[in-house]
């Protein structure tokens, strides 16, 4: 997995719906949800996802308020297997 250059990534977070660089190296975004348990099964989803791309993301449960937070470490930054993920992890937050 090839990292990505400053201006692929720049050109990627334009599109990458509600996720933000931090750090350099990571990509966020934070979802919330009306209860408890539809976060939870969110969370469910999206390990569902990322077992299916085989690029996990960190997760943190904070009540209903979820957070994710990707970064390719096999290459020391950002590649494009991160934008992928986070497109489906949001596509997975409205149950498409």
């Amino acid at each position: 997995m090839r990292k990505l250059t400053e201006e692929e990534i720049e050109s990627k977070l334009v599109s990458a719906e509600g996720w933000n660089r931090v750090d350099g190296k990571w990509i966020t975004k934070k979802f919330r949800f009306s209860s408890y348990l539809d976060g939870i099964e969110f969370v469910n989803r999206v390990a569902r996802e990322a077992e299916r791309l085989n690029h996990h993301p960190f997760i943190s449960i904070e009540y209903k308020l979820i957070s994710l937070r990707l970064t390719t470490w096999s290459c020391g930054g950002l590649s494009e297997l991160d934008f992928t993920a986070a497109a489906e992890f949001n596509r997975t937050a409205v149950g498409e």
